[in-house]
Parts: structure tokens; C-alpha cells; sequence
């Protein structure tokens, strides 16, 4: 690979609260590229089973066929010849070790898409995504609705304690949680 085939790699960001559109971006992003007829790669984690495995879902309905997987490192050996586009959801479950996947991908020529939480539940930062964006081209920090006065909300809670408060991904019922378990919420109410 030359240093001009080189030239279109790069790292993109989506970040966000829960229901702020991070999904429903990425999902626009694929689509756009597929119309315009470049190969893609949709990554899921196995832990996000929103609408079942081999898929991304966003939590207003919009649906995309993905590869699931449980470490970044497997990443890599999904992209096939031809693919120009990497989209990776739910950033926040792959850890620290996503931040060098994504990009080497991107430094081989790739243009990578990554989407993910930025805030705990609790309201810190979310880890690798602060890294992401500090590494990315581009980064598109998006922003829910908050549930208690409609302002822009760059946070969200958890409705009730659960014994795992300790963890900040809390899965309920051993999946990525919704509407049932938390809300959005602007600095204002945050804290209740």
C-alpha cells in the first residue's frame, strides 16, 4: 500500500448519552456509503442483543445487519477485501484496547466509525471514548432530550439502584438497557 492509498484512513467519532441518535448516526453514515457503493463492515459487541445477535439497533427502531464479537482484536480479521468502511457500535463495552484497533484500521486506509456512550450513568467519563476522540478527525458529540424539562441533555441516569451500581454498564436482564432502566438528563437534573 502506497502513502496515497494511505490518504483516506481516518477516525471518526460519535459520541453521546444514551438516546441522543449515536446508533441512528452510524446507521446513516453506512448507508451513505453503501449508496455509494463502498464496502462495509458493521461491528456490534456480543453484549448489546437489542434486537437480537447480527444486528445493530438504535432504540428508536432503525435496524442494520452487523458482526458481533466480544474483544476489539477480533475486529481486524472481519474486514474483508473490498472494504473501505468500518462502523463499530456501542464503543464502550470494548475497553481500552478498541483505541489501537480502530486505529491501525484507520492508518492502513480505512475510515473508521465509531459510536459509543461518553458519560456513565453516574456522569463520567466513559472510557475509551475520551480517547477515541482525542485520536479522531472528526468527532460529533450529540446530545438526548432530557426527561424531566426537554433541554439538551449530555447525560443520563439510572432509575433505580441495582446491587451492580458499582458497574457502570449494568446491563439489565443481560442486555443493553432502555427506556425502563434509564433516562436522559440535562446538568440541571442529572442528579434527580
Amino acid at each position: 500500500m502506497t502513502a496515497d492509498d494511505r490518504s483516506g484512513g481516518r477516525l471518526e467519532v460519535i459520541a453521546g448519552p444514551m438516546f441522543a441518535g449515536k446508533t441512528e448516526e452510524l446507521v446513516r453514515r453506512v448507508h451513505r456509503a453503501q449508496v455509494a457503493r463502498r464496502g462495509v463492515l458493521v461491528v456490534a459487541h456480543e453484549l448489546d442483543t437489542r434486537s437480537g445477535p447480527g444486528r445493530v439497533a438504535s432504540h428508536s427502531g432503525l435496524e442494520m445487519p452487523s458482526r458481533s464479537v466480544r474483544d476489539a482484536e477480533e475486529i481486524p480479521g472481519l474486514v474483508a477485501e473490498g472494504t473501505e468502511l468500518v462502523a463499530v457500535d456501542e464503543a464502550q463495552f470494548f475497553g481500552p484496547d478498541l483505541v489501537g484497533v480502530v486505529t491501525a484500521l484507520a492508518d492502513t486506509g480505512l475510515v473508521v466509525v465509531v459510536a459509543g456512550l461518553s458519560v456513565t450513568f453516574d456522569g463520567r467519563a466513559f472510557a475509551p471514548l475520551p480517547e477515541l476522540m482525542s485520536v479522531a478527525e472528526s468527532v460529533t458529540k450529540l446530545t438526548a432530550v432530557c426527561a424531566v424539562c426537554g433541554r439538551d441533555a449530555a447525560f443520563h441516569v439510572r432509575l433505580e439502584a441495582t446491587p451492580a451500581d458499582d458497574d457502570a454498564l449494568a446491563p439489565t436482564s443481560g442486555h443493553v438497557g432502555g427506556s425502563e432502566s434509564y433516562e436522559a438528563r440535562c446538568r440541571q437534573h442529572r442528579a434527580g
